[in-house]
């Protein structure tokens, strides 16, 4: 038994051990072995000879595949077209093309070996839900955002950044977490601009409140003005897909927020009750497409007026690592997902407890049998809105660490690496966009000189690049090439919060980290300034070694080929956007900022970060 359970796991690529963060070696439990096989849908599977041809091929547009099948052979190419023969294949175009012989199938992944970087720029990261301030009121919205990037055109800004848009749960506020999405393929309505506010709007947003006022404010939108025949139109390219996930949320309406919890015959969206439902629906199933229609359009406004005002990327969206797992992704999509095991990390000194994030990850089996279209059509859904897409957590194209239900702990699961960086290359070439890959955390060997081999950048943090005690910085002449560079992220401490040591203090008072070790962490904490302060010294132009302008000033002279700021340096804020290991003790994703976009682009210190940048070349 023991022998075969290790054997399939091995097979399965579940990671048998692995040394953490601080040198010790954890080994996987034959249970967890066990219980991450039955989430892959392996616990029964039969033994299965070796095939002779791999399940999946990387090969490059107009050069030889590299492959020849022994026998006859038929290829059927992405846009439909076939081709039958023996010996050599032919030269492909970009995309996913499917190769048969003799009872095996090969996905041949046909992509760029390498994308271009890009040449030396800046940008601006914002919270969109909280760009409204206190006195202003309500929701964030793309017209907001529109606005933001407008403002920014003139600053020689490249980019502007933002958290994941992913559909979210419009019947939980509860579920807002731009990080734990219902669907990745289908766009938040809830930014979408109207006049509806809370009542009471507050430094944090009351979220019971905004999004029924938004919400509200959108239906008497669609009912006022019926939409025209583009609506039908984009009904009809939609076609299934778009009807399926508009069901979803006219039965959550009804049936609440996440489908585990619905009477079991609901759990099938190909039941006839789900049919019978969407008929008598009908009625919310269009409201709900609707939505999507109107949001793809906004956002597709945005990215053209972010463009048009001279951000040469536009937006810099954003691709959460996983879905909720019992969302709209999980219902329409049910076969690409592991069930029984989410994502999470093992303990760190970032996460001392380890994380559980509750999302379900794509489940490799299925992801290889259907040559990662899952996988293709969540990159290609963010790329049609951007010029740049980060992937969060890019360490899951290596392994994923994938915690089983119940007690036991987690193990890793082996991806196939190459083969998702190969679909991200061919994606993020069909649209000329820049893919970012958020490489940070305990790295797996090797990762990071693959992402410098697809050209796709990875992440460094200002904030962690030092060494010693006391802390010596990096100079900026040493940092890395093709990265995209920022003091810190937005489940880290802001610049002035990290220098006075807040977010020690916070983890401390919550519990996350014991009191005792807080001494040591805030004395280091003060030659962590002094040294940086240091190391900004040579470049900050006469700026106070505190003020925004100096962590700017090193930034830019750094070699990366992109740089990102962070509006709540920009204003002074000393609170963090989120507060990782927490839920409702901080009010993550929900604290306003304290100036409107207006004000953030007329800002003085945003105004000397761009001379900044432009002086260092950007």
């Amino acid at each position: 038994m023991s022998e075969n359970i290790n054997t399939r796991a091995d097979r399965a690529g579940i990671v048998s051990e692995f040394r953490d963060l601080h040198g010790d070696i954890q080994v996987a439990s034959e249970e967890t072995k066990a219980a991450l096989l039955a989430a892959m849908g392996l616990e029964d599977a039969p033994d299965r000879p070796e095939p002779e041809l791999p399940r999946w091929h990387v090969c490059a547009p107009g050069e030889p595949v590299g492959l020849v099948p022994s026998g006859s052979w038929q290829l059927t190419r992405e846009d439909g077209s076939q081709t039958e023969g023996r010996g050599a294949l032919p030269e492909l175009p970009l995309g996913r093309h499917l190769l048969e012989s003799g009872g095996e199938r090969c996905w041949l992944l046909c992509a760029p070996a390498r994308l271009p970087l890009p040449r030396k720029l800046w940008g601006l990261m914002a919270p969109l839900a909280c760009l409204r301030s206190e006195a202003e009121g309500g929701l964030g919205s793309y017209e907001d955002l529109a606005r933001l990037a407008e403002g920014l055109g003139p600053t020689g800004a490249a980019f502007l950044g933002i958290n994941p848009i992913h559909a979210g749960f419009l019947t939980n506020p509860e579920g807002f977490s731009p990080y734990t999405p219902s669907h990745r393929r289908r766009v938040a309505p809830l930014y979408l601009p109207t006049a509806a506010r809370a009542e009471t709007p507050g430094p944090v947003l009351i979220l019971p409140e905004e999004l029924p006022a938004r919400l509200a404010a959108l239906e008497e939108e669609f009912r006022a003005a019926p939409p025209g025949p583009g609506f039908d139109e984009y009904l009809r390219h939609e076609g299934a897909s778009l009807h399926r996930f508009a069901t979803h949320q006219a039965l959550s309406e009804k049936l609440g927020a996440y489908w585990d919890s619905w009477p079991a015959a609901y759990h099938d969206p190909d039941s006839p009750e789900v049919a019978q439902a969407a008929q008598d629906l009908s009625d919310r199933v269009r409201f709900h497409a609707w939505l999507q229609y109107s949001a793809e359009g906004a956002l597709s406004e945005t990215q053209r007026r972010a463009q048009d005002a001279g951000l040469e990327l536009g937006l810099y969206l954003d691709l959460a690592v996983g879905t909720h797992p019992h969302g709209a992704e999980t219902w329409e999509d049910r076969e690409s997902f592991a069930f029984g095991a989410s994502l999470g990390a093992p303990p760190d000194a970032f996460a001392p407890q380890g994380q559980n994030w509750h999302l379900a990850p794509f489940n490799p089996v299925h992801l290889i049998d259907t040559g990662f279209a899952a996988l293709a059509a969540t990159l290609r859904q963010q790329l049609r809105f951007s010029g740049a897409l980060r992937i969060d957590h890019i360490l899951g194209f290596e392994r994923a660490y994938w915690v089983p239900e119940g007690d036991l702990p987690g193990a890793y699961v082996t991806m196939p690496r190459d083969a998702m960086l190969a679909v991200a290359r061919m994606e993020a070439a069909r649209a000329g966009a820049v893919i970012v890959g958020e490489d940070l955390g305990v790295i797996p060997d090797g990762l990071q000189h693959a992402l410098q081999d697809s050209g796709i950048l990875g992440c460094r943090l200002m904030c962690f690049e030092h060494t010693g005690d006391p802390p010596w910085y990096k100079a900026p002449q040493a940092y890395d090439e093709g990265v995209i560079a920022s003091f810190s992220s937005h489940d880290l401490p802001t610049w002035k919060g990290w220098r006075e040591g807040r977010e020690i203090a916070l983890r401390r008072d919550l519990g996350i980290i014991p009191a005792e070790q807080t001494e040591g962490m805030f004395g280091f904490r003060g030659r962590e300034v002094e040294g940086i302060d240091g190391a900004t010294a040579p470049y900050r132009d006469g700026h106070a070694p505190e003020s925004p302008e100096a962590m700017a000033s090193l930034l830019a002279e750094t070699v990366s080929c992109m740089v990102a700021l962070q509006v709540e340096d920009i204003l002074g804020m000393e609170s963090q956007p989120n507060m990782p290991g927490t839920v409702w003790e901080y009010p993550n994703w929900r604290q306003r900022l304290p100036a409107g976009v207006d004000e953030i682009a007329a800002s003085p210190v945003l105004a000397n970060a761009a001379r900044i940048m432009k002086r260092a070349g950007r």
